[in-house]
Order: structure tokens, then C-alpha cells, then sequence
């Protein structure tokens, strides 16, 4: 089963609110997904992102692979360079 990292969608038209999912690649995007990892908010200025640090290192050490969307999300809270730090440490 390949799994992603990726955002799932909610609030109103207009304003969107995500949640950053650990979902099967074959899922629909709102459909069914294996644990949340976080939240996104980008109508709040600056946007608001909170991640569970230690499940989206468990999912990234696990082999999923984050969208670009969530990467670049997951990059500004630090944790890729924390996942970075653990492969070369390996």
C-alpha cells in the first residue's frame, strides 16, 4: 500500500480549512485516510500550521511520501530537517 501525506479539505466555500493526513495513494483527497498527522489554516494571516512531529517522522521514516504542498509545510516547521538529520545519522 503506498501511503502519501497529503492535505484533506474542509470549511466553506472560500475558506478553506485542511488537514494534513496519512492517506492511501488510491483515496479519494476527502475520503478515507490511516491517522491525522495535522492542520493547515491558511485564511489567518500568517497562516496557522500545527503538526504532530513524532507521527509525520513515523510516516516519513515508514516510506510515505508528503505531496509537494505538505513537503514545503512540513519544511517550515522543521521537521524534514529533522527527518534529514535522522537518515544521515543512520
Amino acid at each position: 500500500m503506498a501511503v502519501k501525506l497529503r492535505l484533506k479539505r474542509f470549511g466553506a466555500k472560500g475558506k478553506p480549512f485542511y488537514r494534513i493526513v496519512a492517506a492511501d495513494a488510491r483515496s479519494p483527497r476527502d475520503g478515507r485516510f490511516i491517522e491525522n498527522v495535522g492542520t493547515y489554516n491558511p485564511v489567518t494571516d500568517p497562516a496557522e500550521i500545527t503538526i504532530n512531529e513524532e507521527i509525520a517522522l513515523k510516516w516519513l521514516k515508514d516510506g510515505a511520501q508528503p505531496t509537494n504542498t505538505v513537503r514545503s509545510l512540513l519544511s517550515k516547521k522543521g521537521v524534514m530537517q529533522k527527518f534529514h538529520e535522522m537518515k544521515k545519522d543512520k
